[in-house]
Parts: structure tokens; C-alpha cells; sequence
């Protein structure tokens, strides 16, 4: 197999795991949450902090500078698990509610649908 034809295949991955993410968050935070337990009202706000902690991450790494000695099948990959650990990282980040935009959020939704 060639090193352009796995460039290729690793870059069409990482594009369709990146929309499937994106979507799936639109999905559920699109639904109507008047009728949500806490639970899935809580899960859908950490959902969403992740994602914008995700977006932190990814904006503060392309503040570095990236190395010219590197072909462009490496780059490709380095991308695509560089953004996996993104996600992993990001999702931790949420889950230990360190940063409390979750919560905040959780309160704001619950006041504004009166639950």
C-alpha cells in the first residue's frame, strides 16, 4: 500500500470522526430538555463543556510551531491522535467538574425550563 493511499485514508477518518462528534453533540443539545431527567440533563451540559474545552485545546495547539522535517503521511496521523487525545483530555477535564461550566449550565437550563 502506498504512503499517499494511507495519508489519504488516515486524513478521510479523521474528517468523518470530527463530523460524527460535532453531530452528535448538535443532536442532543437540539432536543427539548423540558421533559429531561438530571441526569441526562447534567450528561448533555458536560457534553457540552468537553466539547468547548476540546475547542480550547485545539485552538492553544495550533499557537505551536510545527516542525518542516515532517512528510506528509506523519503529519496526517500525528493529527488525527493528536486530536483523539484532545477529546480524551477534554472529556477527563469534564468529568472531574473542575471547571464548573457544566454546572453552571446545568443551573441556567433547569431555571430556564423550570424543572
Amino acid at each position: 500500500m502506498d504512503i499517499s493511499n494511507i495519508s489519504s485514508m488516515y486524513s478521510d477518518i479523521y474528517s468523518s470522526a470530527a463530523g460524527q462528534s460535532t453531530s452528535k453533540l448538535e443532536n442532543q443539545l437540539a432536543g427539548d430538555y423540558s421533559k429531561a431527567t438530571d441526569e441526562e440533563l447534567m450528561e448533555a451540559c458536560k457534553q457540552f463543556e468537553a466539547y468547548f474545552v476540546e475547542q480550547m485545546y485545539k485552538g492553544m495547539l495550533k499557537t505551536i510551531p510545527k516542525s518542516e522535517d515532517s512528510s506528509g503521511s506523519t503529519s496526517t496521523m500525528l493529527d488525527y491522535y493528536k486530536d483523539k487525545m484532545v477529546q480524551e483530555v477534554a472529556a477527563d477535564t469534564s468529568q472531574t467538574g473542575d471547571l464548573g461550566l457544566a454546572q453552571m449550565l446545568y443551573e441556567q437550563m433547569k431555571r430556564n425550563y423550570d424543572m
